[in-house]
């Protein structure tokens, strides 16, 4: 008698970061701490129950990623123009869809994540008024909106600078010039 094969009842870490919009390693780091129960395999890989990943998502205030939610938001935060004009042209010529929209200050930057709802801002961290550590606070500290991924960008990626952004919030902390494959790798975007 043939064994019947078994349904596949667990998630990988990949599987996992596609349904919440975030990098494999930020779901290792959440297993890590524990906030995400994980099972682990004999061979020492992480599987996770729907279920689990169901929990998780509501405990956070996030929204699973279904496959068609429609394209890609990405607001863009950056004081410096011919940048974000670049930013801009770059998401704009790619093969999937992604609808950016651009703010220059920290200001702008607070109304375009209530009026645009971004999945992802890309936030540079030094910019006159209010910077990016104050803006990803802000971002983060709202229920309505702390859940929108933060990616930052710095020309000055120093130790101290990176930190302080993770701990306001941001998941990663690139450095300018943009690597665009580095930029395309972490928002999930395939080209």
């Amino acid at each position: 008698m043939a064994k019947k094969p078994m349904t596949k009842s667990y998630l990988t870490p990949n599987q996992v970061a596609e349904l919440l919009m975030v990098t494999p390693t930020a779901v290792r780091q959440w297993a890590e701490k524990g906030e995400l129960s994980a099972l682990t395999t004999p061979g020492g890989h992480r599987r996770f129950l729907p279920s689990e990943v169901d929990r998780f998502a509501h405990q956070r205030g996030l929204t699973l990623n279904s496959g068609s939610a429609g394209p890609m938001r990405v607001l863009i935060v950056d004081d410096d123009k011919q940048f974000s004009r670049y930013l801009k042209a770059f998401f704009e010529g790619l093969q999937d869809e992604v609808i950016t929209e651009v703010a220059n200050d920290g200001f702008s930057a607070g109304l375009k994540v209530i009026e645009f709802k971004p999945h992802v801002v890309l936030l540079d961290l030094m910019m006159p008024g209010m910077d990016g550590y104050q803006v990803c606070e802000a971002i983060k500290s709202e229920p309505a909106s702390k859940a929108i991924r933060v990616v930052a960008m710095t020309g000055f990626p120093s130790p101290e600078n990176i930190e302080k952004i993770l701990a306001a919030g941001a998941e990663v902390c690139l450095a300018k010039p943009m690597d665009d494959d580095l930029l395309l790798g972490q928002l999930g975007l395939k080209q």
